[in-house]
């Protein structure tokens, strides 16, 4: 799904992409250009950001906080396996290396699924940021405007807009999918609490 979804980005957006120097009088360009154009770069890295922040500050705020009756926290009053220290399986031959070596090692291990996503957020966003740019300046010089700075784009209210735009559509997705789960039900999905299950029940 998620190679067609792009497959088709990449199509549609070319299309478009050329539409629009057909207006400005421009010729069209190939695929391998209109992949390296901040057309391509600055859509699809505007939208990888929100998702990588999205799951990011998923992990993390699950940690601490609880939602009563939501499939989507922890139990508010018992102990979760997901919290268990994992120096107590530091002799254990089939333990991930990083929990057998332990020290720093293990510090990063632990905390490991959140430094990638953010991680990831982080290359998104500076891709964001230049794709938007490159983009920024082709449509200056289409109107024959001096060319900006990457400080310049990375501080305008444009950038700032198409980030904005995208994170509140995904904290909304992660409130949804929160609230929801305490009172709706998917049977036979990992994502929803047994259909019997009484509302208040809190549980993964």
């Amino acid at each position: 799904m998620f190679l067609a979804s792009a497959a088709a980005q990449i199509g549609f957006g070319r299309a478009a992409y050329n539409d629009e120097r057909a207006r400005d009088g421009f010729a069209a360009v190939g695929l391998g250009t209109y992949l390296t154009s901040g057309h391509f770069l600055e859509a699809l890295f505007e939208n990888w950001e929100s998702e990588f922040l999205q799951m990011g500050l998923f992990i993390v705020l699950s940690v601490k906080l609880r939602q009563k009756g939501s499939a989507e926290s922890k139990a508010l009053d018992e102990t979760d396996q997901s919290d268990e220290d994992p120096r107590l399986h530091a002799k254990d031959p089939e333990a991930p290396w990083p929990v057998r070596k332990g020290g720093a090692l293990l510090v990063l291990y632990e905390n490991s699924l959140a430094i990638a996503f953010f991680s990831l957020f982080t290359g998104s966003f500076v891709l964001h940021a230049v794709g938007g740019f490159f983009k920024t300046n082709e449509e200056n010089l289409a109107a024959g405007r001096p060319a900006a700075t990457l400080g310049d784009y990375w501080t305008s209210s444009q950038f700032w807009f198409e980030s904005f735009q995208n994170w509140q559509s995904e904290f909304l997705a992660v409130l949804a999918i929160v609230v929801l789960t305490i009172f709706l039900r998917q049977r036979g999905s990992p994502q929803s609490k047994p259909v019997a299950a009484p509302h208040a029940d809190t549980r993964q």
